[in-house]
């Protein structure tokens, strides 16, 4: 077993100790910027773990597009082949080939 985990969570006695310390160690003016600035960079983070999202979205949207643009290319292609072949066939039995 961890040593800190043996003595339980923290209590409300607990915590009022550790703010005293932290009052104590920092003062009253700077508790204030202390949290301020925390409050920022807990901001900045989320912006950029949302930009981070928003990217890799797009990322798997873009992947998406050029597979379904490939699928509907070969489609076409193959569309156009067929109807190459209609109209070879259908020329070939209009005309008679004559054999050389």
């Amino acid at each position: 077993m961890h040593p800190i985990l043996a003595f339980g969570p923290l209590g409300p006695q607990e915590m009022v100790v550790i703010f005293v310390i932290i009052l104590l160690l920092f003062g009253a003016k700077k508790i204030p910027e202390l949290a301020r600035g925390l409050g920022k960079s807990m901001g900045e983070f989320k912006k950029a773990r949302e930009d981070f999202e928003r990217e890799i979205a797009r990322s798997e949207d873009d992947v998406r597009a050029k597979e379904t643009s490939k699928q509907k290319g070969a489609f076409e292609r193959k569309t156009a082949h067929a109807e190459d072949e209609a109209r070879i066939k259908e020329a070939a039995g209009k005309e008679p080939v004559d054999k050389v």
